[in-house]
């Protein structure tokens, strides 16, 4: 019998970076990812529309790919739906949490920064993370609905000098604040990783994300449960919304080793 696949969600393509790191934790399980394109972006949606579309898209996915456990790979999904998934189906479920934790127990200076989507910014969760394990820093949250868009649209056709001045801007915004760790609170951001080390580095700032906490929690629910033969395992990217899709979907399809499966 088939093992049942661990499935990502997210708005586009910015969970794949959170499923690259699973499968070499896990890399005998089965994987399914779901890219929103029929609702992207979240990030810009009122709250009450992001847990409509993402119980939808998750009804879907449950449908067609029964999962035993899915990661909202998503930020804002996970900020503001993530409770609501929980208690409409009974499956596990790993939310993507903004990595406010880790990044004030690294800041020397006390001062850290959040770059994330305008829902994640503005609502009580990251807040409340705040508050709760930042207390002594001081906090810059700062929206990107640009570069969410770039990395969706643009990135793949996007050269080395065009990547690398998309990031320069939105560094550049927190120059003045003196940070000295910087939150990657939008899974987007992570395709251009290379891209934020390289500047930040300049001015010893830590880039911090969430990819290893995922993880390990994924291992965790999953111990026990059955796998493959401990070879790499299968894994496919499904796309919400009408046929055709992109070039856009083949090229990250190719990065990521998945295959490509049509609309979902």
């Amino acid at each position: 019998m088939t093992p049942e696949p661990v499935a990502f969600l997210d708005s586009g393509v910015g969970g794949l970076p959170y499923l690259a790191h699973t499968r070499r934790l896990l890399p005998g399980r089965r994987y399914v990812y779901v890219a929103d394109r029929e609702n992207f972006p979240y990030g810009e949606k009122e709250p009450a529309r992001i847990i409509e579309a993402s119980i939808g898209v998750t009804e879907r996915l449950i449908a067609r790919a029964h999962p035993v456990l899915i990661v909202v790979a998503c930020n804002t999904i996970s900020v503001v739906a993530l409770e609501a998934l929980r208690a409409r189906f009974p499956l596990p479920f790993v939310g993507v949490v903004p990595a406010v934790k880790p990044a004030a127990s690294f800041s020397r200076r006390h001062r850290v920064g959040v770059l994330a989507t305008r829902q994640t910014v503005e609502g009580a969760y990251l807040r409340a993370l705040i508050e709760k394990h930042a207390g002594g820093c001081t906090v810059v949250s700062l929206p990107a609905a640009g570069l969410v868009e770039f990395v969706e649209s643009d990135l793949y056709r996007a050269g080395p000098a065009e990547r690398a001045d998309r990031v320069r801007r939105e560094v550049d915004r927190f120059r003045h604040e003196r940070i000295d760790a910087l939150v990657l609170a939008c899974t987007h951001f992570l395709h251009l990783e290379s891209e934020f080390r390289t500047l930040l580095d300049e001015d010893g700032v830590t880039l911090v994300d969430s990819r290893e906490g995922v993880s390990r929690q994924v291992a965790r629910l999953l111990a026990g449960s059955p796998s493959s033969n401990g070879g790499p395992g299968e894994a496919s990217l499904h796309i919400t919304g009408p046929s055709p899709l992109e070039e856009r979907y083949g090229w990250f399809a190719g990065q990521y080793d998945l295959h490509l499966e049509g609309a979902l």
